[in-house]
């Protein structure tokens, strides 16, 4: 026999089933991509709990895809434009390669910003530090920092050492 507790809970539930009607995948799926581009890999990952079946969540990408509503290489320039002001190449890829972006996708895209490394990197260092330190542990912990970031290990040794500086300076 069920509490009046657990009955009033049931009745709630109920009810609540019933005023809220359900979304739809595609609704899900548009409402997803009207915040922000979503790799394939990345919107197939968020819809995958709410589709009745497989064949029902490919076939709402699929429709996407041929709307041109989802799209990986425009996930891609979106992603690499917000990244790439503050990260190096190298994390922007890993990045990529985390929502299973093709790698010749990834080549092309990282092409262009192979360009602007150096003074991207000297711009996140100098945001951060600000001046070349003499000691060896401020010296260790600034290039951490441009290693987190994914920059190159000849890129920081040179901006750490002082022998980089930005064309914007």
């Amino acid at each position: 026999m069920k509490s009046s507790h657990q009955e009033l809970e049931d009745l709630k539930t109920e009810s609540e089933r019933k005023t809220r009607s359900p979304t739809s995948l595609l609704a899900r799926a548009i409402r997803y991509l009207s915040y922000r581009e979503h790799s394939r890999f990345e919107l197939r990952r968020k819809l995958l709990p709410f589709a009745q079946s497989e064949d029902e969540l490919e076939g709402v990408i699929e429709r996407l895809l041929k709307k041109n509503l989802l799209s990986n290489e425009r996930f891609t320039e979106n992603l690499v434009l917000r990244k790439s002001a503050r990260y190096g190449a190298r994390r922007i890829a890993q990045e990529l390669g985390q929502h299973q972006i093709a790698s010749e996708t990834i080549v092309q895209e990282l092409k262009q910003l192979q360009d602007s490394e150096e003074s991207r990197a000297y711009v996140v260092w100098e945001h951060k530090f600000g001046q070349i330190s003499s000691d060896p542990k401020e010296q260790a912990r600034q290039m951490r920092f441009l290693a987190q970031r994914g920059f190159g290990h000849e890129l920081i040794m040179r901006i750490i050492k002082g022998k980089s500086r930005s064309s914007s300076s």
